[in-house]
């Protein structure tokens, strides 16, 4: 799971950031058009970045920018971080028009807290085209993630998606494996590994 790394704290609207394809949804079977996923850590902050080229059925209840639960049910981005030991990891959802929800864990499927608690001090942003083409993000102090999260070199990551709602069609980055989707697996989520900069040849996010 890459992130890219830059030394300059950044800003939405002057996103220019590599951005990855997921082709194929959790049961191998071809996404057209595909989404796309970023994520960059900046001095201060990390942040997620999810776009794709087709319109999306996001919460109907969730205002533009608003935290709101149950946002899975509908087209969402979702971002897991896992701690590296402990077992405890964080639940980041992002739908297309930035609402968000976040949930800390202390094991699968096991929550820190009862009620819902927002992560502190998240931003989104979300921009659609005419033709229904989205890209949204969020980013997220650093600070909180090293206190809460012990966030660093041993981190585990994953990225996912839920998409084409009301039929719901489930994709992972990271192959977590089982027969039904199942995002819920911090045993399985990939190491974060920061790259100094853009990957070439990659697509750029605007």
């Amino acid at each position: 799971m890459i992130a890219i790394s830059s030394d300059r704290v950044l800003e939405w609207g002057g996103l220019d950031l590599t951005i990855f394809g997921v082709h194929r949804d959790w049961f191998g079977n071809p996404v057209d058009p595909p989404v796309g996923w970023s994520l960059a850590i900046d001095p201060v902050r990390l942040w997620f970045v999810a776009t794709r080229r087709q319109p999306a059925r996001g919460h109907p209840d969730a205002a533009p920018g608003a935290f709101a639960a149950g946002l899975w049910r509908h087209d969402v981005a979702e971002l897991f971080l896992a701690a590296p030991e402990g077992g405890r990891y964080l639940e980041l959802n992002l739908a297309p028009n930035g609402a968000w929800w976040s949930c800390e864990f202390t094991a699968p499927r096991r929550r820190a807290h009862e009620e819902d608690r927002e992560w502190p001090d998240v931003r989104t942003h979300a921009e659609t085209q005419a033709d229904g083409s989205w890209i949204t993000a969020m980013s997220l102090p650093l600070s909180s993630l090293r206190d809460r999260l012990d966030f660093g070199p041993g981190t585990m990551a994953n990225v996912s998606f839920i998409l084409d709602s009301p039929a719901l069609r489930f994709l992972s980055v990271t192959r977590l494996g089982g027969d039904e989707p199942d995002f819920h697996q911090p045993e399985k989520f990939a190491p974060l590994r920061i790259h100094d900069g853009d990957l070439p040849g990659s697509g750029n996010a605007p």
